[in-house]
């Protein structure tokens, strides 16, 4: 039976399927061509002229390259090669044929594809129905007359009606090979004529790199929101499990600080799955939800930390784009201040200073002599805050810094206010 896997196999089945799906399609062309010879003055007996139908299927070839040159004969031809030839889908181009090479190939393609289909389906048509007739001359007296009326004596001779069997045996197993072969040729130059050009792969890139940014900027988003109010609840349950039995309006006002900040946590996580079941399209620009610096009242109100809060300017005027990502700044900024507070709320300082071209955001925090603690598997917030302020062209800095309020952790960030931004929105 191994013997007979490559001929029979289910990949050498497939791409003979595949080829007769071929033979099929060249059919009208083929037709086409059978008028055309008739024109010309060999239509007597053409069904029956070998040289008459060679020259009607040389003649189908040239309006099949034609074809071949539609943009959509380049997907069809590749989920027909994916799925009947075993080629993995990494090796085959996505979409219509665009630029002229890749028409060009897809033409080439269509034309073999066609071509050689048309010869396998005609000697499958032809040969199989002849093979079963020599096997069963021995059996039948019938088919043995026949064959005497038409004149092939030769075919009835003792000897030959032994051989009979074999021989039909042996025709089948040639068509087997020659599709197999066939098969296997087309299956070679699948790649090398459906495969992505140089233009594809870019395009390719293109769209990966779209989608890798979308994905980038919804985890910003997780981050951000979500991170905060982990961060803020904990540290407000924390404090008031310590004083529940002394200091009761202490624990209430940590319950409502708790049930505020995770109510707007869930609207805001319900934007963000509102956007993933919009299916937005990849690289169709920033973030196009959240809150902006008018909700930062709520923000610093329930954030579970003490705020100095400044501001120069009117923060509300600022542009769409700019101001939530302003709010998501300010709110990884709390974050990190709840992180590192030494074990307790640490008082913060924030100015946000609108200029006349920008606008910054400065966030202070005490480190309290000690070192920042970082998460295991953290540090997603602050290289967020760097990737918010470069999306707009902006820039930011983090890290210890010796004031006149002695050693505090320092976020300074300066987002542009220009049209480029605001056309973002």
């Amino acid at each position: 039976m191994k013997l007979l896997t490559p001929l029979l196999g289910r990949r050498s089945r497939l791409r003979w399927l595949h080829l007769i799906i071929g033979g099929a399609l060249l059919m009208p062309y083929f037709l086409v061509g059978t008028v055309l010879v008739s024109l010309a003055g060999a239509g007597a007996g053409l069904f029956s002229s070998l040289p008459a139908q060679l020259t009607a299927f040389a003649c189908a070839l040239p309006m099949v390259a034609v074809s071949g040159f539609f943009p959509l004969v380049r997907p069809l031809s590749v989920a027909a090669a994916r799925a009947l030839c075993g080629i993995p889908p990494a090796l085959l181009a996505d979409g219509p044929a665009r630029t002229r090479q890749a028409r060009v190939r897809a033409a080439a393609w269509f034309t073999l594809h066609l071509g050689l289909g048309g010869i396998v389906s005609g000697i499958t048509l032809a040969l199989t129905p002849f093979a079963v007739a020599v096997m069963g001359l021995p059996f039948s007296a019938a088919l043995r007359d026949s064959w005497l009326a038409a004149g092939s004596d030769v075919l009835v001779e003792p000897w030959a009606l032994a051989l009979a069997p074999f021989a039909g045996i042996a025709m089948l197993a040639a068509m087997a090979a020659v599709a197999a072969a066939a098969g296997k040729l087309l299956a070679r130059w699948v790649p090398v004529l459906l495969g992505p050009a140089p233009e594809d792969r870019l395009a390719a890139a293109e769209r990966r790199a779209a989608e890798l940014a979308v994905r980038n900027r919804l985890a910003r988003e997780l981050h951000d929101s979500v991170g905060h109010a982990l961060s803020a609840v904990t540290l407000q349950a924390g404090a008031a499990r310590r004083v529940l039995d002394r200091d009761p309006e202490f624990v209430r006002r940590a319950l409502t600080a708790i049930e505020e900040t995770t109510r707007r946590t869930v609207g805001e996580l319900d934007a963000v799955v509102g956007l993933l079941r919009r299916d937005e399209e990849p690289g169709s620009g920033g973030s196009a939800y959240g809150p902006g610096l008018d909700a930062l009242g709520g923000l610093l109100e329930h954030c579970g930390v003490p705020v100095a809060y400044e501001h120069e300017g009117d923060p509300d005027s600022v542009v769409p784009v700019v101001s939530r990502e302003a709010y998501r700044i300010v709110q990884e900024g709390l974050s990190n201040a709840l992180r590192h507070g030494g074990g307790g709320p640490s008082p913060v300082r924030l100015l946000i200073a609108v200029r006349e071209r920008e606008l910054e955001i400065v966030m202070e925090n005490p480190l309290d002599g000690r070192p920042a603690v970082v998460r295991p598997g953290g540090g997603r917030g602050l290289r967020g805050v760097a990737e918010r302020a470069a999306l707009l062209g902006g820039r930011s800095e983090a890290g210890p810094y010796e004031g006149p309020a002695g050693s505090t952790w320092r976020l300074a960030v300066r987002l542009p206010l220009t049209v480029r931004a605001e056309e973002r929105s």
